[in-house]
């Protein structure tokens, strides 16, 4: 019998989800297991769901934009995802979800030796991704700061952390007003700079950037960004988010499988699968 998995978005097509979960999947000797791609439109999530559990047999499901928020309803969350606002992982076998964006990005970060705890962080933006990086930041000992465009959102995600997560004393800032801390680490959690956009920075060239701080980006296409260019002329150490996407997919992983993905084989097969985008 065959074990299906796979990730739900509109559009998903661009998803390397798959490659880095079939490598995974092989590389432990699940031969009998299979991950796809499966394009949903946003009015029909629900029914999706349904017919995808009971029907197209599938044990479980990873969740990308714009479905994160859109199939809690439809499913168990934990109090992760609650937390989160998000889920990204479903088990049909229970209907359980929760969210491992924020075990990615700790889990990477930690992988390339950044000291987490005491340390003093920026968070650039207040979208999903930004609430898992506070989430995880906040969870590992981080002194957490945020900074967004718009403070009215930022406002309302540190509110709903607080009120689901008791997650308190994080400090909402301007961009101006963060530069002159002696921050250790800035994440971006923007879309700013990913392809086809290539040339965007969230970090203008107006304000300098805390020389030496370590930069995380979120973004891995392209695989080195404006951002990180930025942060290396600082004299920081610029990390791409590639080994984030990979990590979150492991938890993922784990929670199907019982087993323990190879990060290294999934690393290899994501990269592998990103387009060469030579332009940005």
């Amino acid at each position: 019998m065959q074990h299906k998995v796979g990730v739900i978005g509109w559009p998903v097509e661009h998803s390397v989800s798959p490659q880095m979960h079939n490598a995974a999947l092989k590389a432990v000797g699940l031969a009998d297991w299979r991950y796809e791609r499966i394009a949903i439109p946003p009015d029909i999530v629900g029914h999706s769901l349904r017919t995808l559990r009971d029907e197209g047999g599938f044990l479980g499901l990873n969740v990308t934009v714009p479905h994160k928020q859109a199939v809690l309803p439809h499913v168990r969350p934990d109090e992760v995802a609650l937390a989160l606002g998000a889920v990204n992982t479903i088990d049909f076998r229970d209907n359980s979800a929760t969210n491992t964006d924020h075990i990615g990005l700790i889990d990477d970060l930690h992988a390339h030796g950044v000291e987490l705890a005491g340390a003093r962080a920026l968070v650039l933006g207040a979208g999903g991704s930004a609430r898992a990086a506070v989430y995880g930041l906040k969870q590992a000992g981080a002194d957490v700061t945020v900074v967004n465009r718009t403070e009215s959102r930022a406002s309302a995600m540190l509110a709903h952390l607080r009120r689901t997560a008791d997650i308190r004393d994080v400090t909402l800032l301007t961009l101006e007003q963060a530069a002159r801390i002696e921050l250790s680490l800035v994440i971006n959690c923007t879309s700013l700079g990913m392809w086809p956009h290539g040339d965007s920075c969230p970090w203008p060239a107006s304000i300098p950037f805390p020389a030496g701080a370590t930069g995380y980006d979120l973004v891995y296409r392209p695989r080195r960004t404006r951002f990180m260019e930025l942060v290396e002329t600082s004299g920081g150490r610029a990390i791409g988010g590639l080994g984030m996407l990979v990590r979150q997919g492991a938890a993922s992983f784990a929670i199907w499988t019982g087993l323990q993905a190879d990060v290294d084989v999934m690393y290899d097969a994501a990269e592998a699968a990103l387009p060469n985008d030579d332009e940005s």
